[in-house]
């Protein structure tokens, strides 16, 4: 009988070890998730701040009377006379 019970004990005790490790070793990855989740998340703010200074940008270099003083300037066009425009019919 004594032998059954230090037996049992010893499995008792053997399991707590088991379950104690456990519950460390799941806290530790919990914690090692949440800081790169934080990080991630970081990340995450920093592009989307930078997407739309991006967006904000393009509006910029697309707006029309940039497009059209770009034109007159760097390239020398021009808008032509009435005279010179051509309806062409297909």
């Amino acid at each position: 009988m004594k032998a059954i019970g230090v037996f049992c004990l010893l499995l008792l005790l053997g399991a707590v070890m088991v379950s104690a490790i456990a519950v460390v070793w799941t806290r530790h990855q919990s914690r090692v998730l949440f800081v790169q989740l934080t990080q991630l998340q970081g990340q995450r703010d920093d592009l989307n701040i930078e997407y739309g200074q991006l967006e904000l940008e393009q509006a910029t270099w697309a707006e029309p009377r940039r497009i059209d003083n770009e034109a007159r300037t760097k390239l020398g066009m021009f808008m032509p006379r009435p005279q010179d425009v051509r309806l062409v019919q297909q």
